[in-house]
């Protein structure tokens, strides 16, 4: 099929790479030129593991090219992928500006029989808006669906290529025939609905995970007060199939461009129809408080933080993406700058895009985990990047000026500790903390 994909974000871009591998014939539009210029040097704009290697494939084959000529790609397309951003507003809203304009624009250029298909996540209603849109600017017809995605920043690939399901919303029988057959390849688990239903799948979707991740963070802290494990407790209940092992990872919470977006905007569009959604509002709540438990346990550890020189690793909100939207990084080393502390931060792929939202507070950016942590009083794992798991924690003892650790992600074990020197706060796991990391023997009976 002959793809236009609009938007070269994370979604548009690998959807359009992924779908060109399938064999389709794509052409990837985005507004900014030098986005466009650096796509066909075979430069990627986004960090994404295997993401170049799979431009190069398509585009050398013919199947893949970048334009932002929206308009010949459009005429050219039977299918319009809608992947622009749609960030919040300050009261937590999506901003539908950008997709509005490109829906039209993609309606003056159309001159044929056509489907246009969101990608974009939106609040519920939005697709009969840009279908009302559309109508106004075109009398070609248009066929609307909302076919959201369930991509991970550092396994979209994988994801997009090996998706769980499929949702296909549209009242349009022939677009969905259509749009069953493009998506037929990479599963057999297409779940067929109405536009209204496949918007709201997304937001509760992501709305859900968010609350696990939160719901398992408050098992963590109270692990922590009652001597409990959360890594064991985490286990037991993911062997549930009613609960599932995913998402029970305690850390310091959630980041990145979907699950802060996406909650704040369910909470707004329950708002719109008068329902109060209490439970959504206390997962943001929650996670937005458990990343400042790494200053508490600093302070515990240290006392007044003013003149003391703490270490970061880790700036992305997860390993294997540059993404450093909503990561906790932020409030965390904005609130250790407060306190007067000296920060010196390391990430292996984030640290530029880190550097641009943070240009007015003073902290020392390293090029290396040994050169943050040289002379540190204390260092703070906030990324669980492969990188810091395997370094020696004899060696990261050695370089600081004294062995204070919080393990913000949980990716050191007893094992690894046992033979250190480290005062060590994790998050959920008692019987490892302050340094003290023997289990409770058991009893002879």
């Amino acid at each position: 099929m002959k793809l236009a994909v609009i938007g070269t974000g994370y979604v548009g871009l690998v959807s359009g790479v992924c779908f060109s591998d399938l064999g389709n014939d794509v052409t990837c539009v985005d507004k900014v030129n030098e986005k466009i210029t650096m796509l066909r040097q075979g430069e990627v704009p986004i960090y994404e593991p295997g993401l170049k290697e799979l431009i190069k494939k398509n585009t050398d084959a013919g199947r893949l090219q970048f334009t932002t000529d929206l308009s010949s790609a459009v005429k050219e397309a039977e299918i319009i992928i809608l992947a622009v951003g749609t960030p919040s507003l300050p009261n937590g809203e999506a901003n539908l500006t950008y997709i509005m304009e490109a829906a039209k624009e993609i309606a003056l250029a159309v001159d044929g029989k056509k489907i246009i298909m969101t990608k974009s996540t939106v609040p519920v209603g939005t697709n009969e808006k840009i279908e009302n849109l559309v109508r106004k600017h075109t009398a070609h017809p248009v066929a609307i669906a909302s076919v959201p995605e369930f991509l991970r920043e550092g396994s979209a690939i994988r994801d997009t290529l090996g998706p769980d399901r499929i949702v296909i919303g549209t009242e349009n029988e022939a677009a969905q025939k259509k749009l069953i057959e493009l998506h037929q390849p990479l599963t057999e688990n297409i779940l067929l609905t109405d536009v209204r239903s496949a918007e709201m799948i997304k937001y509760a979707s992501n709305a859900f995970l968010a609350t696990k991740i939160s719901f398992i963070n408050e098992i963590a802290n109270i692990c922590e007060k009652v001597g409990a494990d959360v890594t064991r407790v985490a286990e037991g209940m993911g062997y549930d199939k009613r609960i599932g092992s995913s998402f029970l990872r305690a850390g310091i919470g959630y980041g990145g461009s979907c699950f802060p977006k996406d909650t704040q905007a369910l909470i707004q569009i329950a708002g719109h129809v008068d329902y109060d959604f209490k439970l959504l509002k206390s997962v943001v709540e929650v996670n937005h408080d458990q990343r400042f438990n790494v200053i508490r346990k600093l302070e515990t550890i240290l006392g007044d933080l003013s003149g003391k020189t703490i270490a970061i690793w880790g700036l992305a909100f997860k390993p294997e993406t540059d993404d450093v939207r909503d990561a906790p990084a932020f409030e965390i080393i904005s609130s250790l700058l407060q306190r007067g502390a000296l920060v010196k931060a390391y990430d292996p792929i984030a640290t530029e895009n880190f550097k641009k939202n943070l240009l007015h507070l003073d902290v020392t950016y390293c090029q290396t985990a040994e050169e943050a942590a040289l002379h540190a009083d204390a260092l703070c794992v906030l990324t669980e990047w492969k990188e810091f798991q395997e370094t020696s924690l004899t060696d990261i003892q050695s370089w600081l000026k004294t062995p204070n650790l919080i393990d913000g992600r949980n990716i050191y074990s007893e094992e690894q500790l046992a033979k250190t020197e480290f005062v060590y706060y994790s998050v959920g796991r008692p019987n490892m903390n302050n340094g003290v990391r023997e289990q409770t023997p058991l009893l002879s009976f």
